[in-house]
Parts: structure tokens; C-alpha cells; sequence
């Protein structure tokens, strides 16, 4: 994560890493047990819990980091292997299950539509990257958190008017083309952490 890191270009990177383009059959199959007048309630609390967990990590990031004692480094390292893990895994999904593993029965709550649907491991590591490499602008964070929420919200809302539209095919390729991206920005965070690490200019 880079010092000219933008408010637009960290938006974009959540956005990614929230994918929800990826996660639109992954929700239809978790509410396909759920009353149809109570989808639209459950995505939007779900929607919500991610959001207040994602703003939890980003007011707390460097205190997190203080007390765990990491270094910007360990989380530009470890933020670069969850986001090519992720990325494989949009490239590359399993046989079933999806991403986030089997669904489970009856209501979903909080596990897995916010965390980790929308709320993952990637997206917390991100926030404490810009946190601790740029503290002054978490004011410019969060509003690219609540942008890029903003945008995974309104189609996960509309997912389902997007799957009859799109097709399953158009959206599996959409999400691997993401995953791509979230691969190529992985390296680029993982070399960056190693560089830091060495004292290094890439």
C-alpha cells in the first residue's frame, strides 16, 4: 500500500475485495430457505453488521496494531497473502460450497453472508494497512469504505434481478476478472511489505 494511495483507488480496492458480484449466487443460495418478504430485511441487516464491523477495524486499526505490537510490514505482508489466497479462490472456486463454504440451514446471521461475505479477513487487513501507513486521512478511509459499500450493497439488493439478467456464466467470469485484479494488487502489497522490510525502492 503505497503513500499515494487515494481516497478513489482505496475505494476500488475494497470494492474488490468485497466482490460482490462473486457473492451474488452465494447469497441467493443462503436466502433460497428464507420467506421471500424476508430477504430484502435479512440482506439489508447483514449489509449493515458487515459495514459497522469494517468501521469498528477502521477507527480501531492502530490500536489494534499497538496492542498486537505489528509492524506496517507483517500487515502489508499478510494483507498481500489473504488477498492472493482470495483471489485464487475467485480465479479457481471450489467444486462446492463456493468461497465461503458450505451454507448452512434456516436464517443466515452474520456468519457467512457479513463475515466473511462482505466483511472478510482481506477487507479488515486492508483497513489496517491504510490506518497504520497513512493514519491522518481516516476521515478519506472511510469514506471509501462507505463508497465501496455502498456499491456492494446496491447490487447485492438488486442481486437478484442481476442473476436473472446477467446469467450465472457472465457474473463466474465478471468474478474471476476481479479475482485477477485482486491477485495482481496482492503482489504488489506483498512486494511493497518486503521492500519496506529491506529498505528497499520498487
Amino acid at each position: 500500500m503505497q503513500t499515494q494511495m487515494t481516497t478513489l483507488s482505496a475505494a476500488i480496492l475494497l470494492f474488490l475485495i468485497m466482490d460482490p458480484l462473486g457473492n451474488i449466487p452465494i447469497f441467493l443460495s443462503l436466502l433460497k430457505d428464507v420467506p421471500p418478504k424476508r430477504r430484502r430485511a435479512v440482506m439489508v441487516r447483514e449489509l449493515l453488521i458487515a459495514l459497522a464491523v469494517l468501521l469498528m477495524f477502521l477507527m480501531g486499526g492502530q490500536l489494534i496494531l499497538r496492542l498486537l505490537q505489528l509492524r506496517e510490514e507483517s500487515i502489508s505482508i499478510a494483507g498481500g497473502i489473504v488477498l492472493f489466497l482470495i483471489g485464487i479462490r475467485m480465479v479457481f472456486p471450489p467444486a462446492e460450497g463456493g468461497i465461503f463454504g458450505q451454507a448452512g440451514e434456516g436464517e443466515p446471521f452474520i456468519v457467512p453472508m457479513a463475515i466473511p461475505g462482505v466483511a472478510g479477513p482481506s477487507a479488515m487487513a486492508a483497513l489496517l494497512l491504510l490506518t497504520n501507513t497513512q493514519p491522518g486521512r481516516t476521515a478519506d478511509w472511510a469514506i471509501a469504505l462507505l463508497g465501496a459499500w455502498l456499491a456492494t450493497a446496491l447490487i447485492l439488493l438488486s442481486s437478484t434481478y442481476l442473476f436473472r439478467w446477467l446469467g450465472e456464466s457472465v457474473l463466474t467470469a465478471l468474478e474471476r476478472v476481479m479475482g485477477m485484479l485482486l491477485i495482481a494488487l496482492s503482489v504488489q502489497m506483498f512486494l511493497g511489505g518486503i521492500a519496506a522490510y529491506l529498505h528497499l525502492t520498487v
